[in-house]
């Protein structure tokens, strides 16, 4: 009777190590602003509930500059944006791509992209920076867009395989919206104080592809930052790219418009769309935020048509949303977490949580990741009920959205970048 027992355990042993690896999964990239769909979410299960300057903390690399991009990650290496101030006493910035050792935090190579000297050029917002905007990963290169200073291309080795300056635009603030890839396309928002647009460059070459105008629309100032999403829609893939005024939905392949949502006078839009239960939701921008849930399955002007529900309270200005399940979450940039009913808009609940946030919303594991713009973080269950699971403190002033390298967090503040995870034992 020995053989049923030692099948029995060899059983309980094989479930428990399988077991063992679902609950341990890990996220094997991070490659664009909020992760591989764009949207905030991570597969990992095992990230860290608590860290603090010495806790958890597995290594702290500073890096000088002032930059508000996150890090993205891919085949052991992070990469980030950064601006440094030139060299002497004129007026300037170097605008950078840096790799670092994901393993370690070791600066392995950074290259100048780009420089800035025009003073009308340099004018920014004090929340803001002139490397604000996210890379993007893939095959091996890494897409570097500085908004209106110009955009470039870098291989894993740090070698320049293209820069462009061709497609500049009036600034207001700074830089902001990061780039997404569609196929052979690299693409971004336009939203200067004139004449804003959406622009397609050949991610080979940097060539420009397509240009499209903004629709006229009620908002007086031009300028968004906003982050287009693609999505898919009845077998058809459509760039969710919202501006000052509208959310237009564009053909990634050559840029015709698919439908429009018009949202008044709304400006300086911020935060990603995301898309879940066949909605996608957004923020107007200000002066007064509203969130939208539209259905995207229309044609053309679709403002009276194929809005499902607004909300006035408690909507972000920078953070993006996320949606675990069947709520949809939002930080306000006061730092007041609300949960809604993503399908119907009703409100759960409206709390407390941070103070002042900029960055966006991380989801992972069944639970929710925020952190303000003073380093207070905190990670809360997703649910109807809020529940607060952890708090902690880096002490140092952040406004970037957090990433995620395999089981761990990386989080970036005014002077470094930082790797937490379970394993850290301090600096």
């Amino acid at each position: 009777m020995i053989f049923p027992l030692v099948s029995r355990c060899l059983t309980v042993w094989i479930f428990n190590v399988f077991a063992t690896a679902v609950n341990l999964s890990a996220e094997s990239a991070w490659p664009e602003f909020r992760g591989p769909a764009g949207q905030g979410h991570s597969s990992a299960t095992d990230l860290p509930l608590e860290w603090g300057p010495n806790k958890n903390i597995i290594w702290r690399a500073a890096l000088p500059g002032r930059a508000w991009s996150s890090p993205v990650f891919a085949n052991g290496k992070i990469f980030v944006t950064n601006a440094t101030a030139l060299e002497g006493a004129a007026p300037g910035v170097s605008l950078r791509v840096v790799a670092l050792a994901a393993a370690t935090g070791k600066v392995l190579w950074e290259v100048e992209l780009l420089r800035a000297s025009t003073p009308s050029a340099l004018e920014m917002h004090e929340k803001n920076s002139h490397a604000s905007p996210t890379a993007v990963h893939e095959n091996g290169r890494i897409y570097a867009h500085f908004g209106h200073h110009g955009t470039g291309c870098v291989d894993e080795d740090g070698k320049i395989v293209w820069r462009t300056e061709e497609n500049r635009y009036p600034p207001l603030h700074g830089t902001g919206g990061s780039p997404v890839i569609a196929d052979d396309l690299l693409i971004f928002s336009a939203d200067g104080t004139s004449n804003p647009a959406v622009i397609a460059l050949d991610k080979t070459t940097g060539k420009l592809r397509w240009k499209v105008a903004r629709p006229a629309n009620e908002a007086k100032s031009k300028f968004s930052f906003c982050t287009p999403l693609l999505i898919e829609v009845a077998g058809r893939r459509q760039l969710i790219t919202p501006g000052s005024g509208v959310v237009q939905a564009l053909d990634p392949r050559d840029g015709r418009e698919i439908w429009r949502v018009l949202y008044g006078k709304g400006f300086s839009v911020v935060p990603r769309p995301v898309f879940a239960h066949g909605l996608v939701y957004l923020s107007s921008g200000f002066m007064q935020p509203i969130g939208y849930a539209i259905r995207p399955d229309g044609q053309g002007d679709v403002t009276d048509t194929h809005v499902a529900w607004t909300t006035k309270k408690r909507v972000p200005l920078n953070p993006s949303m996320v949606v675990v399940g069947d709520e949809l979450y939002m930080v306000a940039d006061t730092g007041v977490l609300s949960c809604l009913d993503a399908k119907t808009g009703a409100v759960h609940y409206e709390e407390r949580l941070l103070g002042a946030c900029s960055a966006s919303l991380l989801a992972a594991g069944g639970r929710l990741y925020a952190i303000d713009e003073l380093g207070k973080a905190a990670v809360v269950k997703a649910g109807r009920t809020f529940q607060v699971i952890a708090t902690s403190d880096l002490k140092e002033k952040t406004l970037a959205s957090m990433a995620v390298c395999e089981s761990d967090l990386l989080i970036r503040t005014e002077q470094a970048i930082y790797r937490v995870g379970r394993r850290g034992s301090g600096r």
